[in-house]
């Protein structure tokens, strides 16, 4: 048995009510957002970003990667809150999936790409570190899909009375 005191059923209730709050004007989360990441790209030290695909090699300017970012974000963001205000209901699990998946995605992304190793001893640990981000990547990418099912369930829906 657990035996909860009061302090933590309090801290879960607040939880609870703050993800109902989220998962209901999902909007908030991504234009909040947006400050955070433009905040994050101005205090960071890289100048551009760098990744290889079989022999190719990318390289992408911090500074436009923030942008796209920000302007995604903002458009998810305003799809959605176009959605309340049209009175359209949408899907509260895909709500949660589509928050979760974006930006669970980004900060596990964040994560594992501090832990790469300089010495070339380490190369295999790289190069698992590297499969392991981009597989979490491609799931990230491909959860994007369920943002326009949801506004696309949500249109097709009758209005909600009231």
């Amino acid at each position: 048995l657990i035996n909860l005191n009061n302090q933590t059923l309090i801290w879960i209730h607040n939880w609870s009510w703050k993800m109902k709050f989220l998962i209901n004007k999902p909007y908030l989360i991504f234009w909040t957002s947006i400050p955070i990441i433009i905040l994050f790209g101005i205090l960071t030290k890289a100048d551009s970003f760098g990744f290889n695909i079989y022999d190719t090699y990318f390289i992408i300017a911090t500074n436009d990667l923030i942008i796209l970012f920000s302007i995604l974000f903002g458009i998810i963001g305003l799809g959605y809150w176009t959605m309340l205000k049209a009175n359209r209901k949408l899907s509260k699990w895909l709500n949660f999936t589509h928050i979760v998946l974006t930006f669970g995605g980004i900060l596990i992304i964040w994560i594992l790409s501090q832990l790469y190793r300089e010495s070339i001893k380490e190369f295999d640990f790289n190069d698992n570190l590297t499969f392991a981000i981009y597989s979490i990547a491609l799931i990230t990418v491909f959860g994007q899909i369920i943002y326009p099912i949801n506004i696309v369930s949500g249109l097709i829906k009758s209005k909600p009375s009231g």
